[in-house]
């Protein structure tokens, strides 16, 4: 998908729709699944790996690794960050699910 570098959006702070610049707003290293959450503990209880005590975050690594998730989703939602050219506020558009999104120079 591509997203033109310059767009003219309704700024909140201006109150009238400015010219704004657009960037790729990535979240990095924030969405890792936690080995000790209880979506990770309820589905290793089910395949009969969280059993006995101690330090059971040792056992849930290496068992689950081999394990595929069926029907996940292909694509991340990406968000744009738009900031305004008056003003220098930037507000971020949550934007639709695809696979690449380039900002296009035109």
């Amino acid at each position: 998908m591509k997203v033109p570098k310059k767009m003219r959006k309704f700024c909140p702070k201006c109150k009238q729709y400015q010219e704004m610049t657009v960037s790729l707003n990535r979240q990095q290293g924030k969405n890792k699944v936690h080995p000790m959450s209880r979506g990770s503990r309820s589905r290793m209880r089910k395949r009969g790996l969280d059993r006995g005590f101690g330090n059971k975050g040792s056992t849930s690594r290496g068992a689950m690794s081999s394990w595929k998730r069926y029907n996940v989703k292909k694509s991340k939602k990406v968000n744009l960050l738009l900031k305004c050219a008056v003003c220098h506020k930037s507000i971020q558009l949550v934007g639709s699910r695809a696979k690449k999104v380039e900002v296009s120079h035109t």
